[in-house]
């Protein structure tokens, strides 16, 4: 396959045009993408009463093909009956990630029995029966409640309360196997755990440092801005090991000069190892030291543990710095000269810093460079935490969490009378943990894929085969459904998010609500996530009691609960109404006061951890490509990193011939936690030596259940392995 030069262009315009072929053609997918719903995938925020690919400064147009992608798959015919007796669980095993997304719409409830080779399906009211007898029949804490980024504020808000009224702090959500270790992280230094800014600001900023990330493959709209920061004179520096196709050079589409010649993004590209970031970030603070450019003034008056941090930095040897970074002490001078330079500096990342086991660690690095310089608490500079769902964000605002934030305890407790548990909840691994030792009987997970977002493949379906039920919310089929399966499976249809009968809210990474209108059901079988749960609360907790929940199906009336309970959400209560999206208080960092005890911001010293490895072992990262989103495959191409297919091992030639491989090998890896065999070996110099790329979720058989100890974010990058050879002859290429 052809390796493109850069991202976005022509062959985003073409595949535009086959995906509304799809969608039964341009006209209709257009009338979609623009109705007044946010975005359905990632966290940008496009959409909301501003119409459809108009982004958060109102610009139009903005579209990706992230967001063509789910709208599609929304716009896909339903899976007909026959479906469920022709294909047998053992059949839906083989299918690939894109076979089983690409079968249709859910459109009725379906049931699997342990002992049975099929699907069946079966009528709402049947499981609606079935899923209030266990509950009724079990004791709150042999329960989880697992939450997706892509549910509204409405649908998380009720589940979570409904669990808890249960009785249950189980309830976590995906952001633990991705962005928790952002939250924590940022929460312990300048006490709020989303960004610091909102998009204007970035748009103004002179610096934006890209780190961990791929923008172009992951959040194709905020290329648009690095676009403009570059035109305005402004610089973006790249740290990721991988040399990513789009940001080295992207062509936004709606941009007509940058369709015809392009725009240079990255004006600096540095290479460190995988998990190498703490290090390379620890030398660029003592470069600035070095240089004298820190906020001297700024350090002493709005922040603490300044002393002890500088003086770890400066007892750092720069051969340890080098050696645990990968990177010289040139290139990091490099870097350390732009920033202390910069009057506006913007710092962003994504999972190539949140995965490891110090996490956490990373993003306080990050901060702690930020804060050396004062980029905290001014417009056109701050922190910002690139997030991949669509609603992530504001799942963790609605308090989708084991542990409730007290104010929302305490206003719950105030407002409703309610009792709410006190035990600790158990995080999302946690869950599966106590799945595997036979503790939890049920699951219920809004939305997402379970089953593939988890780290060890094997415990994952092996854990949740152990419980004796668990129930589905999605719209379409994925990988969970065929591996992940209990003793009693439920898959219940629900709406996409332009089918809603009535108006859902979202929030962005930037801290911004948005409202979506909904729309007409295209198909007839799904049901609303609010009505499904709304309905299982009242069946299973009755209608007498502090809360109604039958006034729960009322979408208004949660989002009035949600004004009275979740701090900074008090305009929400009148949204449908006055229309005014609204900018969630006191998360926006324009002045040098911070919500920590003191009002100070923290710095945190840090060992630098070791990058272990042995001669015959590669470090290795799994990624998304260009046609994912999440754990959701589109299509099975890789378009900006030149892949067709997605069982291959990415490795730089130098590690080819020092291993003794050629390209298009047939090879096994394997580790302490998995085996992949009759795996491709492609020849990727674009990667650093020493490392590997294999794509999630495959890979995810070779991922061990190792987690940040703050965060309890598996560790999906820097994962040992060995590659052995399969065959002494290679297979014939088909690249």
């Amino acid at each position: 396959m052809k390796h493109v030069t850069s991202g976005g262009g022509w062959p985003a315009m073409w595949y535009t045009l086959r995906k509304a072929r799809q969608a039964g053609g341009i006209w209709k997918l257009y009338k979609a993408m623009r109705s007044r719903n946010a975005c359905k995938t990632c966290a940008v925020g496009m959409g909301g009463q501003k119409g459809g690919m108009v982004n958060e400064r109102g610009h139009f147009p903005e579209v990706c093909k992230k967001s063509l992608q789910a709208q599609v798959s929304d716009m896909q015919a339903a899976i007909p009956e026959d479906f469920w007796r022709t294909y047998s669980i053992a059949q839906l095993q083989k299918f690939s990630p894109r076979e089983l997304e690409t079968r249709g719409r859910l459109v009725q409830p379906v049931l699997y029995e342990r002992g049975q080779q099929y699907y069946r399906p079966i009528s709402w009211d049947d499981a609606f029966t079935r899923l209030t007898r266990k509950l009724k029949q079990l004791t709150a804490d042999e329960t989880f409640w697992y939450f997706s980024g892509r549910s509204s504020n409405e649908a998380g808000f009720l589940l979570q309360l409904f669990a808890r009224m249960y009785g249950t702090n189980n309830v976590n959500n995906c952001s633990y196997y991705c962005h928790q270790a952002s939250g924590v992280g940022l929460m312990s230094s300048v006490g709020s755990a989303t960004a610091t800014l909102v998009l204007d600001d970035v748009e103004h900023s002179d610096l934006v440092f890209v780190i961990g990330g791929n923008p172009p493959s992951n959040h194709p709209r905020l290329m648009t801005t690095l676009m403009h920061v570059r035109r305005h004179g402004g610089e973006v520096i790249v740290i990721n090991p991988v040399i990513e196709t789009g940001l080295v050079k992207f062509r936004v589409p709606s941009n007509v000069r940058s369709m015809l010649w392009g725009d240079a993004i990255a004006s600096l590209y540095v290479q460190p190892h995988i998990g190498g970031d703490l290090a390379l970030l620890t030398g660029v603070a003592k470069r600035v030291d070095e240089m004298g450019a820190q906020d001297e003034t700024f350090l002493r008056n709005h922040c603490e543990g300044y002393e002890t941090w500088l003086a770890r930095v400066r007892a750092t040897p720069w051969s340890e710095i080098q050696e645990k970074s990968g990177v010289t002490q040139r290139d990091i001078n490099a870097i350390a000269e732009r920033y202390a330079g910069a009057k506006n500096a913007v710092f962003s990342w994504t999972m190539g810093v949140t995965h490891h086991v110090h996490g956490v660690q990373n993003v306080q690095a990050i901060a702690n460079l930020a804060l050396m310089r004062g980029m905290v608490g001014r417009p056109n500079a701050g922190l910002l935490p690139i997030r991949g769902h669509s609603n992530v964000q504001g799942i963790g605002s609605m308090g989708v969490m084991p542990r409730l934030r007290d104010t929302i305890f305490n206003r719950l407790v105030e407002h409703y009378g309610v009792t709410l548990p006190t035990t600790p909840g158990l995080d999302t691994l946690g869950c599966m943990e106590g799945a595997d030792a036979g503790q939890l009987k049920f699951g219920f997970c809004l939305g997402g894929n379970l089953y593939g977002s988890n780290p060890d493949a094997h415990f994952a379906a092996q854990s949740l085969s152990r419980l004796d039920t668990l129930v589905y919310l999605n719209t379409t089929l994925n990988t969970g459904h065929a591996h992940g399966l209990a003793a009693e499976t439920i898959i219940l249809p629900v709406l996409a998010r332009d089918e809603e009968p009535q108006p859902t809210t979202q929030e962005s990474m930037f801290n911004y609500v948005r409202l979506s209108d909904g729309g007409p059901r295209r198909l007839e079988g799904p049901r609303s996530e609010v009505e499904v749960i709304a309905h299982l609360a009242e069946q299973t907790l009755g209608s007498q009691g502090p809360l109604d929940w039958r006034s729960m199906h009322n979408t208004g009336t949660i989002r009035e609960a949600i004004a009275k309970v979740v701090p900074g959400f008090e305009p929400i209560a009148d949204i449908d109404r006055t229309k005014k999206e609204f900018q969630i208080a006191g998360r926006t960092f324009h002045q040098a006061s911070f919500p920590t005890p003191t009002g100070r911001a923290v710095l945190h010293a840090h060992d630098l951890p070791d990058l272990m490895s042995d001669g015959d072992q590669l470090r290795l990262m799994t990624v998304r490509s260009e046609g994912q989103f999440n754990t959701v495959v589109y299509d099975e191409d890789d378009l900006y990193r030149g892949q067709d297919r997605r069982d291959v091992i990415l490795m730089h030639p130098e590690d080819a011939a020092r291993l003794g491989f050629q390209a298009e090998q047939r090879v096994t890896v394997r580790n302490e936690t998995g085996v992949m065999e009759n795996i491709l070996v492609r020849l990727y110099p674009q990667i650093k030596p020493g490392n590997a790329l294999m794509y999630y979720p495959e890979a995810n058989v070779l991922v061990p259940r190792r987690v940040d100890p703050r965060s309890r974010t598996p560790a999906f990058k820097g994962i040992l392995i060995t590659v052995e050879a399969k065959s002494p002859r290679p297979a014939p290429s088909n690249a």
